[in-house]
């Protein structure tokens, strides 16, 4: 009887924000049999953009979609731009699975390093070596009598309230201390940042922060592949990263990149690990979003206009079916690179590198 008094949920949410909501990673109801695997809420993906599946049709027959077109440009992979999206460029394929797996590597285990920062700063202050404690398994300990309180200007060695121990030396504390597994934090790792510090709190760059610079190849990495969208006579300068780590069910909401003082300077963004969606929206939050595929070695750039457009990423894929990382299954199959290889194939990892100033 008061069913023309209410409004569906979907009118008051706008369309970016029903986009993430048809892509999100939903279960299905099985509170009946809790004892079966959750399993996934089926999703319709056929208006979602295949850049592989362009690059495929347009070998083939030299037929592109209606508002895609090739970007000639001197790099030795596909580029393609959006005719309604200026400043956007889809790199398809433009990491080596080499190039892939090191930079896996080293985003579990340089990039989160101090005087790095990353979000377990806030809580734990520094911590050192996070994926090799992971690996063998040991506990973060809370320090007896330690009131330690995190000072982003506090070096590592000046931070003694939390150490990694071995489980049983957890387990003979009892409750008396805090503690959390190393696998745990490193599942529960969702940003680190590279060069010049990003400041979230502020939602700007503080560069009194201790850091490093950015890794010489990495730069070089970017400068190169920068080159599509940057203005004719310059050069992309590499001064901050972020790295993004996203688990199953994991999203990044819309937002905008929107700190950095030259927007005609791109973000190089690198995709890394399990299949994902990304959503490129309109200057408006109410702006229909394109929704496309990113498999590991993809890169996007943003620059120009496109820097002021919505984007995000609703849904990471981990199944076997979907999470298309046969490739660096088979690159990451000996013992060594065994951790390695667990994390990733149920995880995403981006780099997003820019130009501050």
């Amino acid at each position: 009887m008061y069913a023309s008094d209410s409004v569906p949920d979907d009118l008051e949410r706008t369309a970016f924000r029903r986009a993430e909501k048809k892509y999100k990673l939903y279960y299905q109801d099985t509170y009946r049999t809790p004892k079966k695997k959750k399993q996934p809420k089926p999703v319709d993906l056929s208006e979602v953009l295949d850049f592989k599946s362009v690059q495929e049709l347009y070998d083939q027959k030299a037929e592109l979609p209606s508002g895609i077109f090739p970007v000639r440009c001197g790099l030795d992979r596909p580029v393609y731009a959006i005719e309604n999206r200026p400043g956007f460029y889809f790199i398809l394929g433009a990491l080596t699975i080499e190039q892939q797996c090191q930079w896996i590597q080293e985003s579990l285990t340089s990039f989160p390093q101090p005087p790095n920062r990353t979000n377990h700063n806030a809580f734990y202050g520094p911590i050192n070596d996070l994926f090799i404690a992971a690996k063998e398994r040991k506990v973060l300990l809370a320090e007896e009598n330690s009131n330690y309180e995190y000072n982003p200007s506090i070096t590592t060695r000046d931070a003694q309230a939390w150490k990694f121990c071995e489980e049983h030396e957890a387990s003979s504390k009892g409750n008396s201390c805090k503690s959390i597994s190393a696998s745990v934090l490193l599942r529960k790792l969702r940003w680190s940042t590279l060069g010049l510090q990003f400041d979230w709190s502020k939602r700007n760059y503080d560069i009194s922060l201790p850091h490093k610079k950015i890794p010489e190849t990495l730069c070089q990495l970017a400068k190169k592949l920068a080159a599509p969208a940057m203005p004719l006579g310059e050069d992309f300068q590499p001064e901050a990263a972020i790295v993004n780590y996203f688990g199953l069910g994991d999203m990044l909401g819309g937002h905008l990149d929107d700190m950095e003082a030259d927007w005609s300077k791109p973000i190089v963004s690198m995709s890394l690990g399990c299949k994902a969606i990304f959503l490129l929206g309109g200057k408006l939050r109410e702006d229909p979003p394109l929704a496309m595929f990113l498999r590991s070695g993809d890169v996007v750039l943003m620059a120009g206009e496109a820097r002021e457009c919505f984007h995000g990423v609703p849904r990471i894929f981990t199944d076997a079916e979907n999470a298309e990382i046969l490739p660096l299954e088979q690159q990451l199959s000996h013992e060594d690179d065994s951790s390695f290889l667990e994390y990733i194939q149920t995880s995403r990892i981006n780099i997003n590198i820019r130009q501050v100033f």
